[in-house]
């Protein structure tokens, strides 16, 4: 049982810590100190609601119809397309840049929640790797599934923790608009990517 959830804690954050448009989020929340808690609630549960659905057997669901996953594909690079142009607009106008940086300025609880939920929910490759390539791993553990799948739990909540709350240590280098500019360049470049590779998905 416990070699299964460690396991399944490796093979979880193994999936989780690449840098990925809902990471890039999770790390900007967790600089400008906005609804972190909530922030990092709403990705370790929907993690957690994944995993368990991919141990489930959701998976060979999702390989059935290979059209759900043409739909999110679309809809998520949609999504993603319009997050980028946001964080270009605002690394492209100092004046954005500023009043965003600083603490006067809070984001109300709902649009974050709201775009947190649909840079997770709405990325086929969170279905594809969690659902389904998790989902098989776990198969292969037999009766020891579900502790592997405890132990990926485990390991988004650790991951999620670490980055939202940990990430404001680099307030100090986030002092300046300039940092902040990198930052939205690198998400919009990172968010662009993905749509991108969404679309080109679509076709091969």
């Amino acid at each position: 049982m416990i070699i299964s959830a460690l396991s399944g804690l490796g093979f979880g954050l193994s999936l989780i810590v690449a840098i990925g448009a809902q990471n890039a989020y999770v790390l900007r929340q967790g600089i400008r100190r906005e609804h972190v808690l909530a922030v990092v609630l709403v990705c370790a549960l929907s993690d957690a609601i994944l995993i368990v659905a991919g141990v489930a057997g959701l998976g060979s669901l999702l390989t059935a119809a290979p059209w759900l996953l043409a739909v999110v594909r679309i809809v998520g690079a949609v999504f993603l397309l319009g997050y980028a142009f946001i964080a270009g607009r605002r690394a492209l106008h100092p004046g954005i840049l500023q009043a965003d940086a600083t603490a006067g300025s809070p984001v109300r609880r709902a649009p974050v929640i709201a775009t947190v939920l649909a840079l997770t929910w709405l990325n086929p490759h969170v279905y594809l790797d969690t659902v389904v390539l998790l989902g098989s791993v776990a198969a292969t553990h037999g009766d020891e599934r579900w502790p592997f799948a405890a132990g990926a739990v485990l390991g988004s909540v650790l991951w999620f923790t670490a980055l939202g709350f940990g990430a404001r240590f680099l307030r100090p280098v986030f002092a300046k608009p300039l940092s902040w500019r990198v930052l939205d360049v690198a998400i919009a470049v990172i968010m662009t990517a993905i749509a991108a590779s969404l679309i080109v998905g679509l076709f091969v």
